[in-house]
């Protein structure tokens, strides 16, 4: 394949914590892409279990790697933010890994105003697309389906007083700028390891203040559609049960 004298670097941002048994894996999932132009950044919270060794091991394929104590997922997140010099901006957990699907999503990204995503892989099945403003306000995007533009950091962090979902904040925030979109993309671009935090524990803060969120990003319509679905769960609990409604 021809590479255009003009295609972006996409910095590729991995945040581990005692992930050696996983680790080498994912980065290997980037050392088989086709898109040539990559910058992994990998932020580690100071592991004890061997993680620090692989990545002394694959120093000469990583661009930038720090290992030392933090506070959780989001603010290792933000601390690899600033040593990002790609155009484009992915994030993956360690246990996860991207297909080769993931090239060629990487090859159709044009716009600097648009916030490109994908499917992933859930236990198996792929997610849904293309997502509508109720959804998206309800249950966001997968992270590991998302390609940001990077001017997106220059007005946006992760908000760590979410310690699960903050993802879904700065999404929100997204979907409200004036300034972005989002484009969906029919290719499945990696495997989400779905017994990782965000899906084995709730965030309750975020939880919490969900609705308000709803209505400050996505407005009154959304918001009402949102908390009369929460009032029918009150209702009828079991019918919410059936992960396949999505009132």
């Amino acid at each position: 394949m021809t590479v255009a004298v003009n295609t972006p670097k996409v910095s590729v941002i991995i945040v581990t914590f005692n992930a050696a048994a996983v680790l080498q894996r994912c980065l290997n999932s980037f050392y088989k892409q086709t898109y040539p132009f990559l910058e992994i950044i990998v932020i580690d919270g100071k592991s004890n279990d061997g993680t620090v060794d692989i990545l002394n091991s694959n120093a000469d394929k990583i661009a930038f790697w720090k290992s030392e104590p933090d506070d959780g997922i989001y603010y290792a997140m933000n601390k690899a933010l600033e040593y990002v010099t790609g155009e484009w901006v992915y994030f993956i957990g360690a246990d996860d890994e991207v297909f080769p699907e993931f090239s060629d999503l990487l090859y159709q990204l044009k716009d600097k105003a648009a916030v490109y995503y994908g499917r992933v892989l859930i236990n198996g099945k792929p997610t849904p697309g293309p997502v509508d403003a109720y959804k998206h306000a309800k249950d966001t995007i997968c992270h590991q389906a998302i390609v940001y533009p990077a001017a997106v950091f220059k007005k946006y962090k992760y908000n760590t007083k979410y310690p699960i979902t903050a993802d879904h904040l700065l999404n929100m925030q997204c979907w409200a700028d004036k300034g972005l979109y989002f484009e969906f993309i029919d290719l499945t671009i990696a495997n989400f390891n779905h017994t990782g935090i965000s899906s084995v524990k709730i965030d309750k803060i975020f939880k919490k203040d969900q609705a308000a969120l709803i209505l400050k990003y996505h407005g009154p319509q959304i918001w009402g559609r949102y908390v009369f679905r929460k009032f029918k769960m009150m209702l009828n609990p079991s019918k919410y049960k059936n992960s396949n409604y999505t009132d």
